[in-house]
């Protein structure tokens, strides 16, 4: 069995079959690990959903913040903006209920215990360690699933609370737990997370450091993949494996093996237009 990590989808499904194409993917022995973001910016989000749901005895993905977006906007219309256009290509459709139902049971975190190896979208607060990351994943994840998921997707857009404590609690501390999770990049040196720095990380004001590169981090000890960030493009080393290497940007959707050499294989992705016509029948 082979364990491949793959960054965001962001519903370009054509380079996504390319890429299993050429890592010779077999779904009936080897195991996909998506990093989020299956849907949106791209033209094909929603087949690049149905196929993701039809192989998934043999894909962990976890949610990131573009996939919470989509079960958003099924729930409240108000947050329609431009830039959501192809996922309303997938509200209302014949299997909509069915691709959202069960993207909200996916989870925020996932670890493996035989590679050492956490899988998260975006960061783990400095004050994390991988237990306690598993454990936090686990309270979003009991309200996603749950029959009362509607409550959250009411509350989960806000900045604050942008900074972690033991003392959070109901909405807020959920929230700071979404965010951290499918939208950190930077923090500062009290592991405060920064929302406005999306460039890499060398252009970052001062006193700002990449959520990995905070200093006494609790969460090492464990291998971290994560997709969420483009511009900082593909990390490859004992610790880290960042793998959102820009396909929805006109760059490359990459698969990293995850073995001791970390096979990295990559295929070029087109660029799309600015504003994106869906035509995803």
């Amino acid at each position: 069995m082979a364990h491949y990590a793959i960054g965001d989808l962001q519903g370009c499904y054509d380079p996504f079959r390319r890429l299993l194409e050429k890592i010779s993917f077999d779904p009936t022995k080897d195991k996909l690990w998506l990093t989020g973001d299956l849907v949106n910016r791209g033209p094909k989000s929603r087949r690049t959903l149905r196929f993701v749901k039809s192989i998934s005895r043999s894909v962990i993905t976890v949610l990131g913040n573009h996939d919470l977006h989509l079960l958003t906007l099924a729930h409240n219309a108000k947050f329609k903006k431009r830039h959501y256009e192809p996922l309303w290509q997938i509200l209302g459709k014949d299997d909509c209920d069915e691709l959202l139902n069960w993207l909200r049971m996916q989870p925020l975190a996932h670890y493996s215990e035989e590679l050492n190896t956490l899988m998260i979208h975006a960061g783990i607060p400095p004050q994390w360690t991988v237990k306690r990351t598993l454990e936090r994943a686990a309270e979003v994840e009991k309200v996603l699933r749950s029959d009362d998921y509607h409550e959250l997707l009411d509350c989960i857009y806000g900045n604050k609370p942008d900074k972690w404590s033991g003392k959070l609690v109901g909405i807020e501390r959920l929230r700071f737990i979404i965010n951290a999770l499918t939208r950190m990049r930077m923090v500062d040196a009290e592991g405060r997370i920064d929302f406005t720095h999306t460039g890499p990380p060398e252009k970052a004001a001062k006193g700002l450091t990449a959520w990995f590169a905070a200093p006494a981090a609790k969460w090492h000890g464990a291998r971290i993949v994560f997709g969420h960030w483009s511009a900082l493009g593909l990390i490859v080393n004992k610790e880290l494996i960042a793998v959102d290497t820009g396909c929805v940007w006109g760059r490359q959707l990459t698969a990293v093996k995850l073995t001791k050499q970390s096979k990295v294989t990559s295929v070029n992705c087109p660029n799309l237009p600015e504003q994106i016509v869906s035509n995803d029948e």
